[in-house]
């Protein structure tokens, strides 16, 4: 009984837990990249081209910081193998329930019935982007800007 209590539970890991992306071509893609190339950006830079829109989902978890970055690195993954330099991140979100999975078992016979039973909340976090690429020229940050100095309120 425990043999199969155990085997319920890894099945329902396995299947709960698996991380996707998805991708829909805007334009070429260009020959991979190390992921660790591709940079996040919060708008697309002007010279660059999109390359593909973004998903990209965690695994199952307990919706903690390492699913986000997990979600985040699958994009870069997916980004650098179709040749992108950069991403714009979209948005991020989190699918799931808070019920999440639930376990149990139990037995019937001459010893009476007995079970036990637990749930785990899981969520998944998923990203959105899009790939783009930003010609070698164009990948340098300009000069910060100084701030102006705070104007003092006009006394009435």
């Amino acid at each position: 009984m425990k043999l199969r209590l155990s085997m319920m539970l890894a099945a329902v890991l396995v299947l709960g837990g698996c991380a996707s992306s998805s991708k829909v071509m805007l334009g070429q893609a260009r020959p991979a990249i190390d992921p660790s190339q591709v940079q996040m950006y919060p708008a697309v830079p002007p010279g660059a081209t999109q390359i593909a829109q973004l998903e990209a989902t965690s695994a199952v978890g307990f919706g903690t910081q390492g699913q986000t970055d997990a979600a985040i690195e699958r994009m870069k993954r997916e980004a650098a193998a179709l040749g992108a330099n950069g991403v714009v991140l979209l948005g991020m979100g989190s699918q799931g329930s808070p019920g999440g999975m639930s376990v149990g078992g139990g037995s019937y016979g001459s010893h009476g019935y007995g079970g036990v039973g637990f749930g785990i909340p899981t969520s998944q976090k998923s990203a959105a982007g899009i790939a783009i690429y930003v010609p070698p020229n164009m990948m340098k940050a300009p000069p910060p800007q100084p701030m102006p100095a705070p104007q003092p309120d006009p006394v009435q």
